[in-house]
């Protein structure tokens, strides 16, 4: 019994075809349909209802010269220097991150929470190719992500001076309310859930195949059971002759 319902599918051991392939597409193309329908409303529902839009706001700052070094036309810059400033970004990271840094911001702002949930919404970075420090600040307020990201940029822009024994730290652009939020990506998202929603369907289309044994036409009966057709019952609907 058990053989004989391998022999009925189109997915055995046999080779199947794209002619084959495609029928199968096509006679379970509600469901693939049904699937991806499914899935695209999930993820639109969750993206528009369920998750809060964040919105990130960033400022920049040029650390400046040691108090201690003299720059000038006969004694400039060296690209040593300017790679050092490079590698120091970590420090400046973990300055701007810092308990210091963090509870001065929480105590301007008055803010009621902990210095661990803020310095998960700041990240420190160089801007590529020069010595120019970025900080973002992400919140689900633009308001409060700009004014984090400016206060967060004064004190650690004293504490720099300080630790660092620089002669100024310069703001180049204080940073401004984004009203664009950065997450969640609802068109890539939905785009994403389009995909794999497909692809789920197909995969669930095939599987039904797979257990679909039934034999539902003469050229399945030649086809699976080796047997030839002599003839067909129509079926009749109530009412017909």
């Amino acid at each position: 019994m058990d053989e004989k319902k391998k022999e009925f599918n189109y997915l055995d051991d046999e080779e199947i075809s794209l002619k084959q392939i495609f029928e199968i597409l096509r006679k379970r193309a509600w469901i693939i349909v049904a699937i991806t329908l499914t899935a695209i409303f999930i993820t639109t529902s969750i993206n528009f209802f369920l998750i809060k839009p964040v919105y990130e706001s960033n400022t920049t700052i040029m650390v400046g010269k040691p108090r201690n070094r003299i720059v000038d036309e006969n004694n400039p810059i060296t690209y040593q220097e300017i790679q050092t400033n490079r590698l120091l970004v970590s420090t400046y990271r973990e300055i701007a991150k810092s308990r210091t840094v963090l509870e001065e911001v929480i105590k301007d702002l008055n803010l009621d929470i902990s210095i661990g949930q803020l310095r998960e919404k700041v990240d420190v970075s160089l801007v590529k190719d020069t010595e120019i420090i970025q900080i973002k600040v992400q919140d689900h307020d633009p308001e409060t992500a700009a004014n984090l990201a400016n206060t967060i940029a004064s004190a650690f822009s004293k504490q720099v001076i300080r630790i660092m024994n620089v002669e100024n730290v310069q703001v180049l652009d204080e940073a401004i309310p984004q009203l664009s939020p950065v997450k969640p990506k609802k068109t890539m998202n939905i785009a994403i859930s389009l995909v794999l929603g497909a692809m789920l369907g197909i995969f669930v289309a095939f599987i039904l195949e797979f257990l679909d044994t039934s034999i539902k036409t003469p050229e399945d009966v030649e086809k699976y059971l080796g047997l030839p057709v002599i003839g067909t019952i129509p079926y009749l609907k109530e009412g017909e002759s």
